[in-house]
């Protein structure tokens, strides 16, 4: 495989020649007035949309409370006092008297 031809548009430096600014020139005007077009669309879009919902009254929404949270229980792993412990309706102690070794 050879060299791969490099672009005779573009300089060893990355600049344009002056060939390819004579071939970029007859669509100057028209890509400026296109991007004016289109950035002008773009922007009366955001504006109507602003203006659009700007006018909205939620005066008669009614906000709910918030809801009640419940308190903040720290330290809900496996370690609880034992009158609190019930596995299935069955509490600790009737656990520990049929032989379970387990922690609190």
């Amino acid at each position: 495989m050879g060299i791969l031809h490099q672009s005779t548009y573009w300089t060893k430096d990355n600049r344009q020649t002056a060939a390819l600014i004579r071939a970029r020139q007859p669509y100057l005007i028209k890509n400026i007035f296109t991007g004016l077009a289109l950035t002008t669309f773009v922007i009366s879009i955001y504006v109507f949309t602003i203006k659009a919902v700007a006018q909205d009254d939620f005066s008669d929404v009614q906000i709910p409370d918030a809801p009640e949270q419940p308190p903040h229980t720290p330290h809900t792993g496996i370690a609880r006092a034992p009158e609190q412990l019930s596995v299935k309706g069955t509490k600790y102690e009737d656990l520990r008297s049929k032989g379970w070794q387990g922690k609190p």
